[in-house]
């Protein structure tokens, strides 16, 4: 009856969207009366390990020896591993790259129902049913797994955290990956910019469209993620044209993010760009163009020209920081 959680550390850090799933977990463990244990796999402290206790997993199995490349052939071998180790009937993934990648081979491999990308806890009042966004977020549809092992991987940043102070042990688990040879070469590119926040993880997004005019406006946008600590991205077609990386397209057909922040410069507000950041906590939209659609999904709005709103923009959040510092 035990929960599984796969958790992922990058540069010796649990990820933020892992200590949501292993809150989550724990907090469904806590509803089956059963023990919540996190799988992590990759480098990290003692100290950074006990962040699993700390949001809710009683124990930790650390996989520490995994390939800088991230693998599925061998997540998914651990997966099974520990699943068997610990009789685990409910496993938790993060709905990111490696849930994407891992939890339907797992699905397959048990037989077991999956969800993927929910949104809510489950409903255990008349079996075991899940909530997850359909449509690109304009309707919840409800799903009932009804098979013995369950796997739901989280949407990141739709169910919030809770902490409990649990004291985890851990315990290494490496046997999986002694002596294992991929097959796959996988070359798998961080999308890190502003500073080294990962556009995925980012907690404040700020991106621009083609109301920035050209690239070599792009300092200003840069200047305020900055000041903010924010990660950068943009549209579609600031990236077709090359404007900036492919890698900060964020949209239907490039990244979908869910940051609790998203400010949008110059950006019209297309139906496959809402659909990718629609899960924002806040939207700020900022557009010289008044009738612009994005104005429709925002929280907060500015009518104006980016040129002249942003630098002041900048300079306001820059007063405030030293004020509070």
């Amino acid at each position: 009856m035990a929960v599984l959680i796969f958790a992922e550390s990058t540069n010796g850090k649990l990820k933020k969207a892992s200590l949501e799933s292993i809150s989550y977990g724990a907090r469904i463990a806590k509803m089956l009366g059963t023990e919540a244990t996190a799988l992590v796999c990759g480098e990290a402290s003692a100290e950074e390990l006990a962040k699993a206790g700390t949001f809710g997993a009683q124990k930790v199995l650390h996989a520490s020896q995994m390939p800088s490349n991230f693998d599925p052939q061998l997540a998914s071998t651990l997966v099974l591993k520990a699943v068997e180790k610990i009789g685990a009937k409910t496993i938790i993934f993060s709905h990111d790259y490696a849930g994407r990648s891992v939890a339907p081979r797992i699905s397959a491999m048990l037989q077991a129902g999956l969800v993927s990308g929910a949104v809510s806890l489950p409903d255990l009042s008349a079996g075991f049913s899940v909530k997850k966004n359909v449509f690109s977020g304009k309707a919840i549809a409800e799903y009932v797994i009804h098979t013995d092992v369950k796997i739901i991987s989280l949407l990141p940043n739709s169910v919030p955290t809770e902490q409990t102070n649990t004291e985890a042990s851990i315990e290494t688990f490496n046997d999986a990956t002694s002596g294992y040879v991929s097959g796959l070469n996988i070359t798998k590119k961080a999308i890190d910019n502003s500073g080294g926040i990962l556009l995925t993880e980012a907690e404040l997004v700020v991106s621009a469209g083609r109301g920035m005019k050209g690239p070599e406006n792009w300092n200003i946008v840069e200047e305020l993620a900055n000041t903010l600590g924010a990660a950068t991205a943009c549209s579609r077609p600031v990236s077709d044209i090359g404007w900036r990386p492919h890698h900060e397209h964020v949209g239907q057909t490039g990244i979908a993010i869910r940051p609790n922040l998203y400010i949008a410069i110059g950006i019209s507000g297309a139906i496959q760009h809402l659909a990718g950041v629609n899960g924002s906590k806040v939207i700020v939209v900022i557009n010289k163009d008044s009738e612009a659609p994005f104005f429709k999904a925002a929280d907060y709005g500015v009518v104006g020209d980016a040129m002249d709103v942003i630098p002041k923009l900048t300079e306001a959040f820059r007063k405030f920081k030293l004020q509070n510092a």
